[in-house]
C-alpha cells in the first residue's frame, strides 16, 4: 500500500485570555492579559472622511442584555507567526471576540436588507459556528459613520480598515508570544492519501455590497489589509486548500 504524502502543516496555537480591561496602554500578554486605551481618535482622524465616532465597549459574559447597533462582523484575534496562510505557525487568542457595529450620525443603522440592531440577547447567537460562546468577552468597537454612509460600500470598507488597524498592533506583539506558553496547541496536515478518493468541497460566499461582503487572503488571518474582495475579482470561483481555510483565509465581512 502506498504511503500518505504530508504536503504542509499548520500549527495554530492557542493563548487564552481571562482579563480584558481598559488601561493606560495598549498591551496584551500570552498570560491572558488585554489592555487598551479607551481613545480611538487616532483612527477616527485616519478615516475621518467617512467616520465620526469610534467607541469601545468591554462586554463581559452574561452581559448581553444591552443594546446594540447593527452587528457588522465577529472578529477573531489570530496573526501568522512563521510561513505561509495555510502552513507554519500561527498565533489567536481564544475567550474573546472582536465585534464592530454601526450607525450614522442620524440615528440610521448600517444596513442593506435588514439590520440586527436591537437587544445584544436577542440579536447575537451564541456558541454558534463564528459566534462567542456563553463565555467569551466581546469587545464592541461601535463606529458612527458621516450622515448616509453607513450604506456606502467604500465607507464600509474603511470602517474595517479602521478596525484592522486597531487590531494590528495586539497582532504585532502577538507574533512575539512564546510558543512554549500557549495554553492549546493544533497541527493540522495536508495529505495526500494514496488510492483514496480525492474530495472537493463547494462553499458559496456571498458578494452583494456594503454589508455583504468577502475578502480572500489578507495579511493576517480574518484580516482586511492585503485581501481582496469576491466583488472586485467579479465572484469568481477561488480555490483553497483546507488549511488554508482553517487558517483565516477567508474573511466573511458581514
Amino acid at each position: 500500500m502506498a504511503e500518505n504524502i504530508e504536503l504542509r502543516r499548520l500549527s495554530i496555537k492557542s493563548y487564552h485570555m481571562t482579563e480584558v480591561a481598559f488601561g493606560d496602554e495598549n498591551l496584551i500578554t500570552p498570560d491572558g492579559k488585554w489592555t487598551f486605551k479607551e481613545d480611538m481618535s487616532e483612527y477616527v482622524k485616519a478615516h475621518s472622511e467617512v467616520i465620526e465616532d469610534i467607541k469601545l465597549q468591554i462586554i463581559m459574559p452574561g452581559d448581553h442584555d444591552r443594546h446594540t447597533n447593527a452587528i457588522m462582523d465577529i472578529i477573531p484575534l489570530s496573526t501568522k507567526v512563521l510561513g505561509k496562510r495555510g502552513e507554519g505557525i500561527t498565533h489567536t487568542v481564544t475567550g474573546v471576540y472582536v465585534m464592530p457595529t454601526g450607525v450614522d450620525t442620524e440615528g440610521e443603522q448600517v444596513h442593506e436588507f435588514g439590520s440586527c440592531n436591537g437587544n445584544l440577547k436577542e440579536m447575537l447567537h451564541l456558541n454558534m459556528a463564528g459566534t462567542p460562546a456563553d463565555d467569551d468577552i466581546i469587545v464592541s468597537v461601535d463606529i458612527t459613520f458621516k450622515k448616509g454612509l453607513g450604506q456606502e460600500r467604500y465607507a464600509i470598507i474603511e470602517a474595517y480598515k479602521a478596525v484592522d488597524e486597531w487590531m494590528q498592533q495586539f497582532r504585532m506583539q502577538m507574533k512575539k508570544f512564546d510558543g512554549n506558553a500557549a495554553t492549546e496547541r493544533h497541527d493540522y496536515y495536508d495529505t495526500v492519501k494514496q488510492g483514496q478518493k480525492k474530495v472537493l468541497v463547494i462553499k458559496e460566499v456571498i458578494g452583494h455590497g456594503a454589508m455583504l461582503d468577502t475578502w480572500f487572503f489578507a495579511d493576517e488571518p480574518c484580516g482586511v489589509e492585503g485581501g481582496k474582495s469576491t466583488i472586485d475579482m467579479g465572484c469568481m470561483p477561488v480555490m483553497l486548500t483546507p488549511n488554508e481555510f482553517r487558517d483565516g483565509a477567508i474573511h466573511a465581512m458581514n
